[in-house]
């Protein structure tokens, strides 16, 4: 990903984060720009290892505010509270965490594909599907189980993010 393509996905999410916090809509398209300046100018320094762009990102839209509050301390107090920090966060990080899955559901087999669709997103029992794929019930567990697997391996199992588990 660019910075282009960076600021085309996340513009909308930073804008909104940054308004959330500041009333003057001027200053807060000012600080808006500022993110995407900085986003620019440190591109080179985005370690993809360290954590995924739309951390960095709020990190940095974080910081851009905390810093405007500091440099108008004497003519604006923060507010008493400002809206829960993690919003973007979390928001950014579950977009990227469904579009990760959405790519590793594209890797599996058909069948495994389709096991996982029907009992995940259609809530069908292992037996129910195992009945509409026209499967047994210990083929349908396999194709289960091994798209579990693939999912875990795809989804970043033993790459220190802790596994992988569809509830």
């Amino acid at each position: 990903m660019n910075t282009e393509e960076i600021y085309l996905v996340y513009r909308d999410k930073v804008r909104s984060y940054i308004r959330a916090r500041v009333s003057n809509n001027e200053d807060a398209e000012d600080i808006c720009s500022d993110v995407f300046l900085k986003v620019q100018k440190h591109f080179g320094e985005y370690d993809a290892d360290k954590g995924a762009v739309s951390t960095w990102i709020y990190a940095m839209t974080r910081n851009t505010v905390i810093d405007y509050y500091r440099t108008r301390k004497t003519y604006e107090e923060v507010p008493e509270e400002l809206p829960v920090e993690t919003d973007l966060g979390e928001e950014l990080y579950r977009q990227e965490t469904l579009q990760e899955l959405a790519d590793a559901i594209d890797n599996l087999t058909e069948e495994e594909r389709d096991v996982v669709v029907l009992h995940y997103y259609h809530e069908l029992t292992l037996q129910e599907i195992a009945l509409k794929m026209h499967l047994s019930y210990g083929q349908t567990k396999l194709r289960h189980n091994s798209a579990l697997q693939k999912l875990g391996r795809s989804m970043g199992a033993g790459k220190g993010k802790g596994g992988f588990h569809i509830l």
